[in-house]
């Protein structure tokens, strides 16, 4: 909430700077977010009158004015303004003035006549992001006055950021109760006497869902006059609040919102049919609100309706049917209290967040809606005049919100806060925070005020009593206990090292949200069925993601949006699969390349990233576990990549990942410019360590011998690998593939790979002979088992 602070000290004004006030509201917990000035810096204006209004002799649209400053003599001032009339009080910039923007007035000649300062709209002075004309002023301002001192404009606007279960405090009337408890001063709240009517016309209401809506107040102003203006000064507080002006009766409704925190809304009575009715939205009813947007009524929607069906959604906005116009004559003023549960999370349903359900949803004092309909009511006579009848009241009492009765023991309070409070302090701060307290035996029995929904049971209590105490004054000390020291296996698996290497290999870290379109889900992972939000963000957002790809792949299409071709990203996060009536959790691994192996440069010949590079990427994480030898690459087939370059990634037989090129189609409806490459593992999985074994370096030299097999076309290098070192015995200590080829001299469906079969022995140097009996033994085993002969 944003505030005047000026407007703050007309109810409480504690002798405190701004900053100190600021510092109290967020140590009481009414988070201070920023102090603001209200308007730019600048001087030298000040309030005029213009005596006169003359044509320029040489500018069509052009007017030479006269204007009274209170100085010795009037001014003549060359005026572009359409709406400058004689007997106007408006701002004026002397010469010598400052204003916004560094901008200086200067004695100047406007198409041959003198100009002696310029008279000034609200956008060049800093108060209106755009304005019609100049800026005209009450006919009482006192001309000749320093207009920053007239509108007080040296005031500051203060921001609050506050919790969900303090709704009381959105409004003055809760900041001021407040800073008059922490400073122990007065509040002084404006006039709420009734009005007395002078009309008996009534409104017929009828509470048909007291659960929702169990008090409904109503008022009928009639013969109000429709050219009547906003006075500047509520224009002002408005703006210093972030909230527009718009016409009187609206303004009148929104300033007793900031005032009082009791959101009313106020109807052409004219366009209403016969009584008011609070209900339950019907099958298949629509309204259109005073936005304009048309909406179809959800069954668990309470509205406000007439004879002839709804006229506003309670507590959210009105309908465009029934609203307050430029030729309204009557009225119908509304202030009601409508349960939190029943406008809780209705306005998001439609696409919608107002002041009033930002009040509804937390709560609005039940006692409040006649009080403001009586301000309201004051407010209005005062400018649009009219002829207000009596307050209609429909009301269940047994509906509203209940005040708790409160057992606090002082024992308690001491044992929570760690210090003691004395009783006489403890029933002072309660009462100054308007709550009912009766003494009991070992404490006190304690009523909150109907404005407070956060209070309900006793730590409640406590937490006032610590906020107004201070928080400051409650010594810091350290509690005993025991920290037991929680040991991890040594073969668990460090995820900082696996985004390490990556990071090493030149990919960047992207956090992207668990929230994804499902529509880029279903075509990324239609395997499995997504978990829906019951309240998402947005349309864009609504499934929980079952894999991390449809955000990486949404990071590299903005990212070549924007020139960036080369892309290298990575993600960790949890991916969420719907079982039976449960939800898992998975950590998964993913990556995404595109582009250029490595960036433009004049030493390296640059070429495109291709599935091998990223098969290295992902096996130098996977060399973390000590154990890669026991993960294999197979080909396989998944409906989001290429089905000639995809691989399962398996771990003893267990899929743990894959690997692979995105299906051409969908890059193109993905937008993506170029190949895109992916890999994602499961982590629990994949990357389980195992502990190191030491080994010794042999002492005798290696022996390296080269072999080419031909085998079929179909057959991967993982299957020969596992093939050899089956056949092999242990002086086997490593195969290198060194060339694949096909082509001439290799028979249709065949190939030919070439291994480097590097052989040692710990013990003494290998023989000739012992050698050719290892690569003789896994010959036959390749052609025994994948038929597979020697290339001649």
């Amino acid at each position: 909430m944003k505030f005047s602070e000026a407007w703050l000290r007309e109810w409480v004004n504690p002798e405190i700077t701004t900053d100190e006030l600021a510092d109290q509201l967020s140590m009481a917990g009414l988070e201070v977010d920023s102090v603001s000035a209200v308007a730019p810096r600048f001087h030298g204006v000040v309030v005029g009158e213009v005596l006169s209004v003359e044509p320029h002799p040489d500018a069509q649209r052009l007017r030479v004015c006269a204007v009274d400053v209170a100085g010795d003599e009037p001014l003549n001032i060359v005026c572009g303004a359409a709406n400058v009339a004689a007997g106007m009080r408006v701002p004026v910039a002397r010469v010598g003035a400052e204003l916004p923007g560094d901008f200086k007035i200067k004695q100047a000649r406007l198409c041959g006549v003198a100009s002696f300062g310029m008279i000034c709209s609200a956008s060049e002075l800093g108060l209106a992001e755009s304005s019609d004309g100049i800026m005209p002023l009450p006919a009482d301002a006192p001309v000749g006055e320093d207009f920053r001192r007239y509108l007080n404009l040296d005031d500051r606007a203060i921001e609050v950021d506050l919790t969900p279960d303090r709704g009381d405090c959105l409004s003055i009337l809760g900041i001021a109760r407040e800073v008059g408890v922490i400073n122990r001063c007065p509040v002084s709240a404006p006039r709420m006497a009734p009005v007395p009517a002078v009309i008996e016309d009534r409104f017929s209401v009828e509470i048909e869902a007291p659960e929702a809506c169990p008090r409904y107040a109503c008022r009928v102003i009639r013969g109000i006059d429709p050219t009547a203006e906003t006075p500047l000064w509520m224009r002002e507080r408005l703006r210093r609040s972030d909230i527009r002006s718009i016409s009187p009766v609206v303004d009148v409704t929104n300033y007793v919102l900031l005032e009082l925190g009791q959101p009313m809304h106020g109807f052409d009575l004219g366009r209403l049919d016969r009584c008011i009715r609070v209900r339950m939205a019907g099958p298949g009813e629509k309204l259109t609100l005073l936005d304009g947007q048309e909406v179809e009524l959800k069954p668990d929607t309470l509205v406000i309706a007439d004879a002839g069906g709804p006229v506003a959604m309670a507590g959210i906005m009105g309908g465009e049917n029934s609203g307050v116009t430029d030729s309204t004559r009557d009225i119908l003023l509304e202030s009601a209290f409508f349960a939190p549960t029943a406008i809780l999370g209705k306005a998001r349903a439609y696409g919608l967040h107002t002041d009033s359900s930002h009040r509804f949803e937390r709560g609005v004092d039940p006692d409040l809606q006649v009080k403001a309909i009586e301000r309201a009511t004051v407010l209005l006579l005062d400018i649009v005049g009219g002829e207000a009848g009596p307050v209609v009241e429909a009301a269940f009492p047994d509906r509203l919100h209940q005040r708790p009765r409160i057992h606090l023991r002082s024992q308690r309070v001491q044992r929570v806060l760690g210090v003691r409070i004395a009783d006489d302090e403890i029933v002072d701060i309660l009462g100054r925070l308007e709550m009912r307290v009766e003494a009991a035996d070992d404490g006190w029995v304690v009523v909150p005020p109907s404005c407070r929904f956060d209070i309900g049971i006793e730590v409640d209590l406590i937490e006032e009593l610590g906020r107004i105490h201070g928080y400051s004054e409650i010594p810091t000390t350290h509690a005993p206990s025991s920290m037991p020291m929680y040991s991890e296996a040594e073969t668990a698996f460090d995820l900082h090292q696996a985004k390490q290497v990556l990071v090493d290999r030149d990919y960047q870290e992207v956090i992207t949200y668990s929230f994804v379109s499902p529509e880029i889900q279903g075509r990324m992972d239609p395997r499995h069925n997504s978990v829906r939000l019951a309240n998402p963000i947005s349309a864009e957002m609504s499934v929980m993601r079952t894999s991390l790809w449809p955000g990486l792949v949404q990071t590299a299409r903005y990212n070549q949006a924007r020139q960036q071709g080369r892309v290298r990203i990575f993600e960790s996060g949890l991916r969420f699969l719907r079982q039976h009536n449960d939800i898992k959790q998975e950590i998964m691994l993913a990556g995404l390349v595109a582009g250029t192996v490595a960036p433009e440069q004049w030493g390296q010949p640059g070429h495109e990233v291709d599935f091998f590079d990223l098969k290295a990427d992902l096996e130098a994480v996977l060399a973390l576990t000590g154990c890669a030898e026991e993960i294999i690459f197979s080909s396989g087939e998944h409906p989001s990549l290429h089905p000639g370059q995809t691989a399962r990634i398996e771990r003893n037989g267990n899929l743990v990942g894959w690997l692979g090129m995105l299906h051409p189609k969908l890059e193109q409806e993905l937008e993506l410019t170029g190949r895109t490459f992916l890999f994602e593992i499961r982590l629990g999985d994949a990357l389980e360590g195992r502990l190191p074994a030491f080994e010794p370096l042999s002492r005798f030299p290696s022996i390296r011998r080269d072999i080419a097999l031909v085998l079929d076309e179909g057959i991967a290098f993982g299957q020969v690998r596992e093939c050899v070192q089956r056949a092999a015995p242990k002086i086997l200590t490593d195969i290198r593939l060194f060339d694949v080829y096909t082509g001439d001299n290799i028979d249709s469906g065949r190939k030919s790979l070439a291994l480097g079969l590097i052989l040692q022995e710990t013990s003494h140097t290998l023989t000739d002979d012992e050698v050719d009996g290892v690569v003789t033994a896994i010959v036959q085993a390749l052609k025994k088992e994948l038929n597979a002969h020697l290339r001649e």
